[in-house]
């Protein structure tokens, strides 16, 4: 097996298909009861999503593509300052050791970005255009042969991509947008996992990725209180995903075990503080001005979740995810550095 490849368990190992009946049944009580009453609405934004294509294989992880640790001493973690997205990405990702401690020469890219409804990106639902185009052109200037980018949005896929601005990000930067289609979604069950079992997963654009980048906004959550690094990678199932909205806690937490990324980049330039996760109005809005880069997921949602008012208490699924050996809580043990792309005001 390639290193980055994605494991393949024998088809005789895999378990029997957890049915929906199965799962409600496990589910239900308290967290079926606030489905009804506060969540139900939200559910019925998230359509049936694509269904993986009839498999003989089933997937147990979509690979680990985390980046070599930096030497003692050094930083794992920026905290950048700024208004300039690009800016602030370029001085965080310097002080990290550049794009070249992350990306090298013939890598194939998979930056992972939030497009989940059709709107434009000014509304901070959806990753910055920006962003997306300054991480993608860092990318190819560090060698990388290609740069994939994708999603798979509640709303028309490729309607998200264009009216978020993100299509053209990435046309203009030389990466190529993967829409999701059925083709592209492969069971997949989570060793130890709760939820994820024979679920389909977007593993079909991960097909010779060696590298993979995670752009997260930073939002409030009418479910989980909080969608960032972690709840950005919901975007890779399929299926009819929002039943996982009744433990929305565990699920968020086993999406931190699906792959171990390369880079994350958790943009609180602009914090949606409320009515989240889509929004709709800039008086949902706040100008945060931070950027936090690190290849811990846990690590940079517990840093958004000051951002939002919250702490990692409020959000329980940061220590399930840490339990489980996706990240640290302990931000400290990384050795982050702050930098400030603006003169200080005299």
């Amino acid at each position: 097996m390639k290193e980055h490849e994605p494991m393949v368990e024998p088809t005789a190992a895999r378990p029997g298909p957890l049915s929906r009946r199965d799962f409600l049944r496990r589910l239900a009580g308290a967290g079926a009861a606030a489905v009804a009453v506060t969540g139900l609405g939200l559910s019925l934004r998230d359509p049936a999503g694509p269904a993986a294509v009839e498999q003989t294989r089933i997937l147990s992880t979509l690979g680990d593509f985390a980046a070599p640790a930096p030497g003692a001493g050094k930083p794992r973690l920026a905290e950048v300052h700024g208004t300039d997205r690009a800016a602030m990405f370029a001085a965080g990702l310097a002080a990290l050791g550049g794009m070249a401690a992350f990306v090298a020469k013939g890598d194939t890219v998979l930056v992972k970005v939030n497009a989940v409804i059709a709107a434009p990106a000014v509304l901070g639902a959806t990753t910055s255009p920006e962003l997306l185009s300054a991480v993608a052109s860092a990318c190819r200037q560090a060698g990388a042969s290609r740069v994939l980018v994708t999603d798979n949005p509640i709303n028309n896929p490729e309607s998200c991509f264009e009216v978020t601005g993100l299509a053209d990000a990435a046309k203009a930067a030389g990466a190529r947008i993967i829409v999701p289609r059925p083709a592209l979604f492969t069971p997949l069950t989570l060793p130890g996992g709760r939820l994820l079992r024979d679920w389909p997963v977007l593993a079909g654009a991960f097909e010779g990725v060696t590298k993979v980048i995670s752009l997260a906004v930073v939002k409030d959550h009418a479910r989980a209180g909080a969608s960032m690094t972690l709840k950005n990678f919901y975007g890779l199932l399929g299926g009819r995903r929002n039943i996982f909205h009744q433990d929305i806690n565990g699920i968020i937490a086993e999406l931190g075990g699906l792959m171990r990324p390369t880079l994350c980049v958790l943009d609180g330039t602009q914090v949606m503080m409320t009515n989240g996760p889509t929004g709709g109005s800039l008086s949902d809005l706040r100008e945060a001005g931070v950027m936090y880069l690190s290849g811990d997921p846990v690590a940079t949602d517990v840093l958004g979740a000051g951002l939002l008012g919250r702490t990692p208490a409020d959000l329980p699924y940061l220590g399930l995810a840490a339990a489980d050996g996706v990240g640290t809580a302990d931000v400290a043990s990384l050795n982050p550095v702050t930098v400030n792309t603006e003169p200080a005001a005299g």
